[in-house]
C-alpha cells in the first residue's frame, strides 16, 4: 500500500507537466494580446513560445521513456541473473567459466541457455540454443533450464535426462499456444510450429571420462597441450521440437579429460559471427592463438574469445552467443605409484587419452 501511494505523485507530475505546458500555450495564444498582432516581432515572440513549450514536451518526453528503458532492463537483468545465474568457478575438481551476449542489446536477455551441476553420477552440463532470441526465447529457456536442473539429479542415465528435457519443451509449446491463440482451437498436442532448440549434454565423470548427447548443437572443442580439436565428429540427433527422440539415445564415449585439459563449449552464434566483408569467425583458430600463452585458465579463455569476436565483428553481432569453459583441475591419483606407507611416488607414465570417435 505504501509503494502505490509513494507512485501516484510521480505519476501526477509526468502528466500534469505537459499538460501544464499546453494549458500555458493554449492560454497565451488565446489571452495574451502580443499573440493576436500581426507584426513581425510578435509572430517571433509567439514562434519562441511554441518552441519552448514543444522542445520541453520533447525532453520530457525523451526522459520519461529513457527511465522506462533502464527499469525495463533492469529488470531484464533481474530475472536473467535468476535464470542464467553466475556459476561457481569450481565444481567438483572443474573450474568454470561461462559468459554469454544477447544479440538485442535492449532486452539484455538472450535465446542461449547453459548450466553445470554436480550430481553422484558425474558433473553434467548442458548448453544449448533456442530458435530466435531476446525476450521471445526467455520462457523457452527457463523451461529447459528448470527441467534439467531437477532431471540431473534423478535420472542415472543421460538419455533419461534428454527426454526429460524434451517433454518439458512440449509441454511449454503447448501452454504458449494455447496462451497465444486462446481462440484458435489447437489441439493440446500440437505444439508452435517451427519452434526448435539445440542441445548438447555432457557426463564428466570422477575419472574424466566424457559422455555426451548432442541434439543438434555443434560439438564442442577439447584443448589439450597445444592442441585444439573438436571433442568428436559424429552427426548429431535433430533439435529438440519437430522431430520425436530415439526411444534409448545412447550416450557417446568422447574419451577422457585429462588434468590440465579443457573443454570450450559454445553456441552457433559464436561461429556464426561475421565481419564488415562476410567472413565467419574461426573458433578454433582463435583457440590455436589462445593455448599458446599461459596460464590456460577458463576466465583468460573467455577474455581471449570475447576480445577477437568484438574486433571481428566490430561489436554488432547478429545472433546471441555464449560460452562455456570447463577446465580439469582435479590432481592425478596413482594408485600404483603408493609405497607401504601410503607414500605417493612420483609417477613414471602418463596416462594415454583414449578417443572414442
Amino acid at each position: 500500500m505504501f509503494r502505490f501511494k509513494a507512485r501516484v505523485p510521480r505519476k501526477v507530475v509526468a502528466m500534469g507537466l505537459p499538460t501544464a505546458w499546453g494549458a500555458m500555450a493554449i492560454t497565451y495564444k488565446l489571452a495574451c494580446p502580443l499573440a493576436q498582432q500581426d507584426s513581425l516581432g510578435a509572430r517571433v515572440v509567439t514562434s519562441a513560445v511554441f518552441f519552448a513549450v514543444g522542445t520541453g514536451l520533447v525532453v520530457h518526453v525523451r526522459q520519461a521513456l529513457l527511465r522506462e528503458l533502464q527499469q525495463v532492463r533492469r529488470v531484464a537483468g533481474a530475472a536473467q541473473s535468476v535464470l542464467l545465474r553466475p556459476l561457481p568457478s569450481r565444481i567438483d575438481g572443474l573450474s568454470v567459466g561461462a559468459a554469454q551476449l544477447s544479440a538485442d542489446r535492449g532486452a539484455c536477455v538472450g535465446g542461449d541457455l547453459y548450466e553445470v551441476i554436480a550430481t553422484e553420477h558425474g558433473v553434467r552440463a548442458v548448453i544449448g540454443d533456442v530458435r530466435g532470441h531476446g525476450i521471445a526465447a526467455f520462457g523457452t529457456v527457463a523451461a529447459i533450464l528448470g527441467s534439467f536442473r531437477e532431471a540431473v539429479h534423478d535420472e542415472p542415465d543421460l538419455g533419461r535426462v534428454l527426454h526429460r528435457l524434451d517433454r518439458a519443451l512440449a509441454r511449454h509449446l503447448r501452454e504458449r499456444a494455447r496462451d497465444e491463440h486462446p481462440a484458435a482451437g489447437r489441439e493440446p498436442g500440437n505444439p508452435v510450429a517451427e519452434e526448435f532448440v539445440t542441445v548438447l549434454l555432457l557426463e564428466i565423470g570422477r575419472d574424466g571420462e566424457i559422455s555426451a548427447l548432442n541434439c543438434g548443437h555443434p560439438w564442442p572443442y577439447l584443448l589439450s597441450g597445444t592442441t585444439v580439436e573438436p571433442l568428436a565428429r559424429a552427426d548429431p540427433l535433430p533439435p529438440l521440437g519437430p522431430f520425436p527422440l530415439p526411444p534409448e539415445p545412447t550416450p557417446l564415449p568422447c574419451g577422457s579429460l585429462l588434468p590440465g585439459d579443457s573443454l570450450v563449449l559454445y553456441t552457433d552464434g559464436v561461429e556464426d559471427a561475421r565481419d564488415a566483408r562476410g567472413r565467419f569467425f574461426s573458433l578454433q583458430a582463435a583457440l590455436i592463438g589462445v593455448v599458446r600463452h599461459h596460464p590456460i585458465t577458463p576466465p583468460t579463455i573467455l577474455r581471449s574469445l570475447f576480445t577477437a569476436l568484438l574486433r571481428h565483428t566490430r561489436g554488432r553481432q547478429a545472433d546471441d552467443l555464449a560460452l562455456l569453459v570447463l577446465r580439469n583441475d582435479r590432481t592425478p591419483v596413482d594408485c600404483g605409484s603408493l609405497g607401504a606407507r601410503g607414500t605417493a611416488r612420483p609417477a613414471t607414465t602418463h596416462p594415454q587419452r583414449t578417443n572414442h570417435l
